[in-house]
């Protein structure tokens, strides 16, 4: 997609499309006063018909919009009206509604190019150039669809998208946020790329190319991966138990980016990577098993970061960890009972093979320790329990560190891709207590989605960290099955926050 940003007044504008708001009360946006002024009034007219009666957006339902056709005057060919509620209630989240109704409104319609003013309505504590992003994003986020293995894709004729300003003087700082709304929502479509792909294509080894495609032409980025034998030498016995049923190898990938100052200590992101989760000899109900192909999501969520970031040139140093493996049964597959030792020196009892993310997380966490991080956020479909607790609307969030915590739901809320802080109290670590090794890999059948960030505290106490739990925003079931890509614009929105004022 092509956009463009210009200065100028509406009515001047040729395009096939032009999409403008009205609020509640049949009250015009500026640029629908403009339009409605020079075709004789024939905007009002229509809303008086009742052919379209704006309403106050509510229950989440979409807002509702009305393509208008040869207005009398107009050098537009087409007007869209979009629904965008009560003026007064005009938020963050309306404003990205009706953005995502646009965008899909134009990609069904036959139109090759388009003229979005929603960005000159006011959103409380948000720039113009915050609008322009957002609205870039929401484009890009509708335009996505899996392609890879699909013979048929849908068509769609729009091709350039553009932005009006309001003086020429606006047009570098918008071209910026939009450069930046590209960066971003290219890290996001990686991740649901990566995530989408059938188990028999994106493995372990198909991840580490991916990361050398990242890496590739970005002279501030370097990789490191580490194959199982360098694994076995650094003592990392968790990460390898879960390998241990496949033929295919674990990979630990590294990924670095050196856009800070020499001194600066970096951010460290953790991703599992479970290609595909069996649960192992623990096996998995065979109902919906299909979409364990998504439990790589924590590690293609911080390769999208990476992605970004990189591409944004940050002024910051960046560290992805992807642990990848492929969680098998098999005859050299760990059993439960087993005992393994990890990078750390504690011991663990296996007493379920499919609590198999935090043995992978456990040994990542601990490699971490060497780039002497300013913070770790580990990113993992970790438990069906957050599910239970949070459903699929908001990431659940664990931190040793409540500054750390309180950033990224600030980002969260920023970002619109929200997470929601459970306890991380010592009240639960018993349930972790084991007979026969320093802890268990699991609990009892209450607090799962605590008690799995319990585990992982007990590898990071010489850092601030925090924990997303992303198993119920991941990806989503049903008719819309498919990675959502979350939570890329949560972390990079924390990473911009930190960089950016």
């Amino acid at each position: 997609m092509e956009y463009k940003i210009r200065s100028g007044i509406v009515e001047k504008q040729r395009t096939a499309c032009l999409a403008t708001g009205i609020f509640h009360k049949r009250s015009l946006s500026d640029s629908a006063k403009r339009l409605d002024t020079l075709s004789n009034g024939a905007i009002t007219t229509i809303l008086r018909q009742g052919d379209m009666d704006p309403g106050v957006m509510s229950n989440g339902s979409e807002p509702a919009c009305l393509m208008l056709y040869n207005l009398p005057n107009l050098l537009c060919e087409r007007v869209l009206l979009v629904d965008c509620g009560n003026a007064d209630q005009f938020d963050q989240k309306a404003y990205r509604k009706a953005i995502r109704v646009v965008a899909r409104t134009l990609a069904k319609a036959n139109i090759d190019d388009a003229l979005i003013c929603l960005n000159e309505l006011t959103v409380a504590d948000h720039t113009p150039d915050w609008k322009i992003q957002q609205a870039i994003m929401g484009i890009e986020e509708i335009a996505y669809q899996y392609t890879r293995t699909k013979a048929s894709t849908r068509a769609t004729a729009l091709k350039k998208v553009s932005f009006l300003v309001g003086s020429r003087s606006d047009i570098p700082a918008a071209k910026t946020s939009a450069s930046q709304a590209i960066a971003i929502s290219e890290g996001i479509a990686l991740a649901r790329e990566l995530g989408n792909l059938p188990a028999n294509i994106c493995t372990p080894g198909y991840l580490a190319d991916q990361a050398k495609e990242i890496k590739k032409g970005h002279r501030k980025a370097k990789l490191k991966v580490l194959e199982e034998q360098d694994m076995l030498s650094l003592g990392m016995g968790a990460l390898l138990s879960v390998s241990k049923g496949s033929e295919l190898p674990a990979k630990l990938i590294i990924l670095k980016y050196n856009g800070g100052g020499k001194d600066d200590r970096p951010i460290a992101l953790v991703g599992k990577g479970i290609t595909f989760d069996t649960g192992g000899i623990s096996l998995k109900p065979g109902a919906q098993m299909d979409e364990m192909k998504f439990d790589m999501c924590g590690a293609a969520s911080v390769m999208g970061t990476f992605h970004a970031c990189v591409a944004m040139d940050l002024p910051i140093n960046l560290v992805c960890i992807v642990a990848s493996a492929e969680n098998m049964p098999g005859g050299r597959a760990s059993k439960p009972g087993d005992v393994v030792t990890t990078m750390s020196g504690q011991t663990v009892e296996i007493l379920n093979t499919d609590a198999e993310g935090r043995l992978v997380l456990c040994d990542a966490l601990s490699y971490c320790e060497r780039f002497d991080p300013e913070v770790v956020i580990d990113v993992a479909t970790l438990t069906g329990a957050c599910i239970t607790a949070l459903g699929h609307v908001t990431s659940g969030l664990f931190s040793n560190h409540q500054p750390l915590a309180e950033d990224l739901m600030k980002a969260g809320a920023d970002s619109g891709d929200r997470a929601w802080q459970l306890p991380l109290w010592d009240d639960y670590q018993r349930l972790l207590n084991s007979n026969f090794a320093d802890i268990a890999n699991i609990g009892d059948k209450s607090a799962g989605a605590i008690t799995a960030a319990c585990f992982l505290s007990r590898f990071t106490k010489k850092y601030h960290w925090a924990h997303l739990d992303i198993a119920g925003t991941a990806w989503l079931s049903g008719a819309e099955k498919g990675a959502t890509g979350r939570p890329v614009p949560l972390l990079i929105q924390y990473i911009m926050n930190k960089v950016i004022t």
